[in-house]
C-alpha cells in the first residue's frame, strides 16, 4: 500500500544505492545533452560529482537496464543537497521520478540528515507531494556561484 508522500515503485523497476550499477556513460548522456542544469557538463566533471556523491538508479527488473538518476551531495549525518535528478523520456509518466525521490529522501532520514536541499525549475510539485517547501527564511541563505 502507498499514499501520496510514500508511493510505491512501479511495478517492473527497482531502485538501488549500489555505486557499482550506475552506467556513468547513460547518466552523463542524460544530463549533457538533455537536463537544463547540466548541458554540456563534461564527462570528466560528471565522473567527479559521481565519485563524490550518494548515487541512486532506478533499473528495469528484467534487463537491468538504467532508466533514472538521481545524486545527493552528503555528508550522511547533518545535510544533504539533492541534484541531478533525471528520468529517461521512456520510462516517465508512471511515477518513476517520485518513488525515485522517496527512495533518496527514506535513505537520507534513515542517515539522521536534519535538512535537504534542492533546486528546480520546473518540478516543484512533485517534491511538495514529498515534503519538500520552499525556504522558510530565504535571506538567511547565501550562494557562492562561480561560473
Amino acid at each position: 500500500m502507498s499514499d501520496e508522500s510514500n508511493p510505491a515503485v512501479p511495478q517492473g523497476y527497482e531502485i538501488s544505492d549500489d555505486p557499482g550499477r550506475i552506467d556513468v556513460g547513460r547518466v552523463h548522456r542524460w544530463l549533457s545533452t538533455d537536463a537544463y542544469w547540466a548541458l554540456g557538463r563534461a564527462r570528466a566533471k560528471q565522473e567527479s560529482a559521481i565519485r563524490g556523491s550518494l548515487n541512486f538508479g532506478a533499473y528495469e527488473v528484467g534487463s537491468g537496464e538504467q532508466v533514472a538518476y538521481a545524486r545527493v551531495v552528503t555528508d550522511r549525518a547533518t545535510f544533504a543537497w539533492l541534484c541531478d535528478v533525471y528520468v529517461a523520456p521512456s520510462a516517465r509518466g508512471n511515477g518513476l521520478g517520485t518513488a525515485l525521490v522517496t527512495a533518496v529522501r527514506d535513505q537520507l532520514r534513515a542517515y539522521g540528515v536534519r535538512r535537504v536541499l534542492l533546486a528546480t525549475h520546473d518540478a516543484h510539485g512533485l517534491y511538495a507531494k514529498l515534503g519538500f517547501e520552499p525556504l522558510a527564511k530565504p535571506d538567511q541563505w547565501m550562494a557562492l556561484v562561480f561560473e
